[in-house]
């Protein structure tokens, strides 16, 4: 496969977008340019009209999935062909910033594509034998060696590390739940691990089991949190904690329990009861003030391109639209340290022809993506 980015149509040298342009919280503006795949927030002088290609709508930073999986499929690792449809996919949704939650694949190549979305990895989901997707993750044979796999994924990541901190365990046979991976003492080791080396850690929790040691440890984020309590949601808001739902995850817990059958009644029992009240659970956690991030889930079983579905069933949810925007976008870029819209940043936006704030269906349609000052998506969305 080449590292080049396949040839497009001629781009011209200047852009200009204008009509609404949401350039961060509390700020924007009604025009922009992009020079040299930067932005800039003053008309550039000595430029021609013909060389000026136009945009027109609300424009918002590029959007941020923080749970995806570049380069995973059902059965574990893909190759670099579909980990690159995988990519294009994301971006041309208007996907521009990916915190790969994990991944068996080396994505590294990504970082010499122009033409594809800015991934943050987290290294290789770690996990133990059996107690989570086979050949998706990391397993470790003895918990003992979970600090220095951290160390070790940290290293290799992008300031980030996932550790699995739940999964069924089917040893239980008939009582088989989903139960903690790691005693609360490593855990706390394993996350100074990976703060000494300057990593964040991110968490997979479906339990309400694994929380109270993960929160002890000074986990840095939690992916999906279904298990948590009142208690335990104000201990999140305390902490500054954020939660990346999943509602589109969370969505297929009916079938994960009807596929547990009368094998794992009490799986299938909790995996139920945390489907029916994802929205209330959602709700709460945004009444509470939790940060709350988008995550799709992509990769897997779930195709990418999804994020905008994530951020309907935000608003089902009852999180207002504007607030999932925000997470969607600069808050998220925010948290993972990226810039947003400002004079001199990278001109990652995504162009919509209405507000999404007002109908967060807009984001499923976006009239132009742009990244890194050129405009990926669609073809010929820049008139001059």
């Amino acid at each position: 496969m080449s590292d080049a980015a396949p040839a497009g149509p001629p781009v011209p040298p200047v852009l200009e977008v204008r009509g609404r342009v949401l350039l961060d919280e509390d700020q924007e503006t009604d025009r922009l340019w992009v020079v040299d795949g930067r932005v800039t927030l003053a008309p550039p002088r000595g430029r021609r009209s013909a060389d000026v290609g136009v945009l027109e709508g609300w424009a918002v930073p590029g959007l941020v999935d923080v749970h995806c999986h570049i380069g995973l499929g059902p059965d574990g690792p893909v190759d670099e062909a579909t980990a690159e449809q995988q990519a294009r996919t994301d971006r041309d949704a208007g996907t521009l910033l990916v915190r790969d939650a994990g991944s068996p694949s080396d994505t590294r190549w990504v970082d010499a594509r122009p033409d594809l979305p800015r991934v943050i990895r987290a290294g290789r989901h770690l996990a133990r034998p059996r107690r989570y997707l086979r050949h998706y993750g990391r397993e470790l044979d003895d918990v003992a060696q979970l600090p220095s796999a951290v160390a070790e994924e940290a290293a290799r990541g992008d300031g980030w590390v996932k550790v699995v901190a739940d999964w069924i365990d089917r040893d239980l046979g008939p009582d088989a739940d989903l139960t903690p991976l790691w005693p609360d003492d490593v855990l706390a080791d394993a996350v100074a691990a990976a703060h000494d080396a300057g990593a964040r850690v991110t968490a997979h929790t479906f339990s309400t089991e694994a929380l109270p040691g993960l929160l002890a440890a000074g986990v840095d984020c939690l992916e999906h949190g279904t298990g948590l309590t009142p208690d335990l949601v104000d201990e999140v808001a305390a902490r500054g904690v954020p939660v990346v739902p999943t509602l589109v995850q969370v969505a297929n817990f009916e079938g994960f329990a009807q596929q547990a059958g009368d094998r794992f009644p009490r799986f299938a029992e909790r995996m139920r009861r945390m489907h029916a009240r994802r929205y209330e659970h959602v709700r709460d956690l945004h009444d509470a003030g939790v940060l709350l991030l988008l995550g799709s889930d992509a990769g897997g079983t779930i195709a990418h391109g999804r994020l905008a579905d994530e951020a309907h069933e935000m608003v089902l949810a009852g999180v207002p639209a504007a607030d999932v925007v925000a997470s969607a976008s600069w808050r998220a870029r925010r948290f993972l340290g990226a810039a947003c819209l400002g004079e001199g940043a990278p001109a990652d936006l995504v162009v919509y022809p209405a507000d999404p704030r007002s109908d967060i269906g807009v984001l499923r349609a976006p009239r132009a993506v742009v990244l890194r000052g050129r405009v990926v998506a669609p073809a010929g969305a820049a008139t001059a």
